[in-house]
């Protein structure tokens, strides 16, 4: 059955109109939210501490995450890692009433520990190692702190302007110049690329890619 939630009546200002934030919602609705919404991609749900926020993706967002994660899959190729794709896989931890949808995410050193699961426990298995964040439009809650809760190492962000990689240090994000997992891969040339995808395609854009690596 349909969970039914009971929408505040002034829930909190929002500084975009492809997200709501509601507050006080219990983490057994949170979850049933996530069943529910299993058939519906369009909705990305983020959950804080009781602060839940539901944000329906634009096309400049899908766009940058799908290039993005495009462009990760394409460097484990070259580079013949092994790597599981979980896409917006929900990472989310009751112990510690927190939960979000990464925009993509990949295990590369631990993927032997998920390959071929159905199912991952995030309180017994390891999180991603790289998960990717494109923040256009800012999100009302921290992203970021839910990702360092969960321990994930490695966090790729784009705001629209730049592209940062964080590494996880004591339980805090540092930002670096290279990619830990990846040292040939520089914020710098995630963006470059991106850029060109404003007038290149897809395709096109991914053999240049693929040559660029080729050259490291």
């Amino acid at each position: 059955m349909p969970t039914t939630i009971e929408i505040p009546k002034n829930p909190s200002p929002q500084p975009n109109a492809d997200r709501i934030l509601l507050e006080s919602i219990a983490w057994e609705t949170y979850e049933a939210l996530v069943r529910d919404l299993e058939s519906q991609p369009g909705l990305r749900l983020t959950y804080d501490r009781g602060r839940l926020e539901i944000m329906t993706p634009l096309v400049p967002h899908e766009s940058c995450k799908k290039l993005t994660g495009r462009f990760i899959e394409a460097l484990t190729e070259e580079l013949e890692i092994e790597i599981r794709s979980l896409g917006s896989l929900t990472c989310k931890r009751r112990d510690l009433a927190r939960g979000l949808e990464p925009d993509q995410c990949y295990y590369i050193q631990n993927e032997l520990a998920v390959r071929g699961k159905d199912e991952i426990d995030f309180e017994r298995d390891p999180p991603p190692d790289l998960a990717i964040e494109i923040d256009i439009t800012n999100s009302s809650i921290d992203c970021m702190a839910i990702y360092a809760a969960l321990g994930v190492p490695e966090l790729w962000r784009y705001d629209g302007n730049r592209v940062i990689i964080y590494r996880l240090e004591n339980q805090n994000y540092r930002e670096c110049h290279r990619s830990p997992t990846f040292p040939q891969i520089a914020p710098v040339e995630i963006l470059r690329f991106l850029e060109m995808s404003q007038t290149m395609g897809e395709t096109s854009l991914l053999r240049s890619f693929r040559q660029w690596v080729r050259s490291q």
